[in-house]
């Protein structure tokens, strides 16, 4: 039997199974430096209110400091990191002074203020990498931005476009990721600290300095909510699923280019591995647990929903098992997000190919029946039946008689078009130029966009930073 600190008067011994069934110290040292700081600021608190005599704060400050530096493992066995740290405080201080350390605090409103820390500084880790990535998707797109490659609907052949604007649209869909991370840190960064365990305390404190130490917004002002509340865990997870599902289209789009059949991109050696058997392969393996990692991140967001589902208020300990599918989450996107930036800035674009696949698939059919409804002044329905009659009998290079020949079988009379205007439209570069997709414009937006986003997380990481 083990003795725990807060229920050996109460309830006598633990069973050691029961203890260990329970506990999160498997996990909980990802709150150990959220904890200690979440402690700190209480205890300053506590002396600027007058329950703690300067000696008093000073003991316990430097007791809590000895703990930060010896580190999560030098932790007594316990529940968990909140009872530990106490527990530790207690056993250097005496009870008489370190038993004061969680006056006014329960550890309900206590672990919700860690965990929006944590989540906190795990957002910005996941946001300053996803600022990298974009950049090195607007450094390859302007290398490649004239690159003409052919464009995919269905994974058929489509239109022309261009390499430069292929990553672009990569870059543009991360950065509403970015947008929402950083829109949910609004919802992350509020305090529930001084709420207690459910409807606050007996003791006059100030909510607003330890939220102002801790380098939050506010308080949350509902204390009930404050401790249950994990609605912002579901949120953040979710943003964290959408970046995972454009990160895993993107590594999807890296195996199927790698292969022989596509030969548009050779992944770097260092993100490829080899068969065991098969002496000539060279696998985009990285690549593809990537792609898998998108359906972990979507089975925490599962797992925290139906934990959350239908919890009664306020606190109930369901919601610790949260925590490990969270910080997951958190940890998998971040490396995804890291790793993917690395793959892309290594990768070579086959140029080549590229430009020979623009060659097949009839890629300039659309033009060439914008082209008929400009010259001819007929309807786009109609053009598109002649040139779908075009596709039809296998004729991708019409000359003009066999154009009119097709129209005059429909029952159309084509007389204004010329054999340029026919040849202009089936040039992918006439094409790619009409629509305007080598323009810089776009990029110098973008670029811009990416250097507005680093100042809105160089500010919040200031202000986390100065809060200590």
């Amino acid at each position: 039997m083990l003795k725990r600190m807060f229920r050996s008067k109460r309830l006598g011994d633990m069973d050691e199974k029961a203890l260990k069934y329970i506990s999160s110290m498997e996990w909980d040292w990802w709150l150990f430096k959220s904890d200690i700081e979440v402690d700190k600021a209480h205890v300053v608190m506590l002396y600027q209110m007058g329950y703690l005599s300067r000696e008093e704060c000073s003991s316990i400050l430097k007791a809590i400091e000895t703990i930060e530096k010896d580190g999560f493992d030098s932790l007594p066995q316990a529940e968990d990191v909140h009872e530990a740290i106490e527990k530790k405080v207690i056993e250097l201080l005496g009870e008489e002074t370190g038993g004061k350390l969680h006056t006014a605090r329960s550890r309900n409103d206590e672990v919700a203020t860690c965990i929006r820390m944590s989540t906190r500084e795990e957002l910005v880790l996941v946001m300053s990498g996803l600022l990298s990535l974009r950049g090195t998707l607007l450094d390859r797109a302007e290398e490649y931005l004239d690159t003409i490659m052919p464009g995919f609907t269905h994974l058929q052949h489509a239109q022309p476009t261009t390499l430069g604007h292929h990553l672009m649209a990569h870059e543009e869909s991360l950065s509403r990721d970015w947008d929402r991370l950083f829109d949910s840190v609004k919802r992350v960064n509020i305090c529930p600290l001084g709420s207690g365990a459910l409807s606050s305390t007996g003791f006059k404190l100030d909510r607003e300095l330890t939220s102002k130490l801790l380098g939050f917004d506010s308080p949350i002002e509902n204390t009930m909510d404050a401790v249950s509340s994990r609605d912002f865990v579901l949120e953040v997870v979710s943003v964290l699923l959408g970046l995972m599902l454009n990160l895993s289209r993107m590594a999807e789009e890296m195996i199927l280019w790698s292969t022989q059949e596509f030969e548009f991109v050779e992944l770097d050696d260092a993100y490829t591995s080899t068969s065991s058997i098969m002496p000539q392969k060279k696998n985009p393996d990285v690549a593809e647990v990537m792609r898998s990692r998108c359906c972990s991140v979507f089975g925490a967001m599962t797992s925290i929903a139906m934990i959350l589902k239908a919890l009664p208020l306020t606190y109930n300990r369901d919601l610790q098992e949260i925590n490990p599918h969270l910080l997951k989450a958190l940890q998998i996107t971040r490396e995804s997000v890291d790793i993917c930036n690395a793959m892309f800035r290594t990768v070579k674009f086959n140029v080549e190919q590229l430009r020979e696949h623009v060659e097949k698939g009839f890629l300039c059919a659309t033009e060439l029946a914008d082209t008929l409804v400009r010259v001819e002044g007929i309807s786009f329905r109609t053009a598109h039946a002649i040139v779908g009659m075009l596709a039809r009998k296998g004729i991708t290079k019409p000359a003009l008689e066999e154009l009119r020949d097709v129209a005059q079988e429909m029952g159309i009379e084509v007389s204004n078009i010329t054999q340029k205007d026919i040849d202009d439209a089936l040039n992918p570069r006439v094409a790619i130029e009409r629509r305007n997709l080598g323009d810089t414009s776009p990029l110098k937006s973008a670029r811009k966009r990416l250097k507005t986003h680093g100042f809105m997380l160089e500010n919040l990481e200031n202000k986390i930073k100065n809060a200590r």
